[in-house]
């Protein structure tokens, strides 16, 4: 029996991917970053949308060769329809529907946010369903119910900027190089997260998120004290990275278990770019053994945008022959449920 394959292609922010699945197990998994957006503080959506045309037709190259698979072996293509940026979104999903056009064969047309939840099957250990997923990222976060592979329930999520947004908005006030998230991490290592008191962002929905104020309560702060001390800053820098870093963690995971109280679930898991940050994978596990949960965290390659996620989505929409129009437009946004 001829073995399922499929090329999975992600573009929805900046970094262009390609990934070859084949009967569930990935073979490949190729990013190509975009350096040009650092000149600016953050993405870029023009730039970042040219880049993706110069870089996908060597990333998907690459990844088939490194799968050792050839374009007629493959069964089907998958794209990240959204939510992303649009322009960078039309890249991708014009080369999948070109290419399976091509080799007529179905487009399967992938939620970027379900793939993230997804991800959490390409490697053992694997979730059990019904389980929870604090899904964070620059753009989205989200407590997920979910019931199976195809089957998921955003029941909290936030109503502001998202915690990845404010892990990167807190570094631009710092004067920290994009992308600012990742180095809040590493100099909170080196800083007291009891040092300052940031307030928590509160809501009327009993599992969701603010985090505008927390953005707003780092700008005050800042402005205050470098008043009559300009070096505040750079004295105190380490401190303040932990203390912000340590009330987005704490925020996060009072929700979570709020959530994982109310549903009675056990099974618990993270995902997105920003469940690779270091605090909040540590705090985590260390809640998850207070609860008795099981605690799922995916591998740092599998937290950031890729198209393993992708492709490992499309792999049990193929099965249920859940294929797209060729002629589909991609969307920015759309919720999580519509897959």
């Amino acid at each position: 029996m001829k073995p399922i394959t499929i090329l999975a292609i992600e573009s929805s922010c900046d970094d262009t991917s390609a990934a070859v699945l084949q009967d569930g197990w990935l073979l490949s998994n190729v990013v190509a970053g975009q350096d040009v957006h650092k000149a600016y503080g953050g993405v870029v959506p023009e730039l970042a949308s040219r880049a993706h045309q110069q870089n996908i037709v060597p990333v998907v190259d690459y990844a088939l060769q490194q799968a050792g698979i050839q374009k007629n072996q493959l069964s089907a293509i998958a794209f990240t329809s959204g939510p992303g940026l649009i322009g960078s979104l039309f890249v991708g999903a014009t080369f999948a529907k070109a290419m399976a056009l091509a080799l007529n064969i179905p487009l399967i047309a992938v939620n970027h946010m379900r793939a993230h939840v997804l991800a959490h099957f390409i490697d053992e250990p694997k979730p059990q369903f019904p389980f929870l997923c604090l899904t964070v990222s620059g753009g989205h976060t989200q407590i997920v119910k979910v019931n199976n592979y195809l089957d998921m329930e955003v029941v909290g999520e936030t109503t502001d900027d998202a915690a990845g947004e404010a892990f990167d908005k807190t570094a631009k006030l710092l004067g920290l190089p994009y992308p600012g998230g990742p180095l809040i991490d590493q100099y909170a290592k080196l800083g007291n997260p009891d040092a300052y008191v940031f307030p928590e962002g509160k809501t009327r929905e009993p599992f969701g998120f603010s985090f505008s104020g927390l953005k707003t309560s780092v700008l005050y702060f800042l402005q205050k004290n470098t008043q009559n001390n300009p070096q505040f800053i750079g004295e105190h820098l380490y401190d303040i990275c932990a203390s912000v870093q340590k009330t987005i963690v704490s925020t996060l995971l009072k929700r979570l278990k709020k959530a994982a109280r109310h549903y009675g679930i056990t099974h618990v898991a993270i995902a997105g770019g920003v469940s690779a940050n270091s605090e909040l994978r540590r705090e985590l596990e260390v809640l998850g053994k207070q609860m008795k949960w099981h605690t799922y965290i995916p591998q740092f390659q599998y937290c950031t945008d890729n198209a393993g996620m992708i492709a490992m989505a499309a792999w049990y929409q193929y099965l249920e022959a859940d294929f797209t129009n060729q002629y589909a437009v991609p969307k920015a946004r759309f919720p999580i449920a519509e897959g």
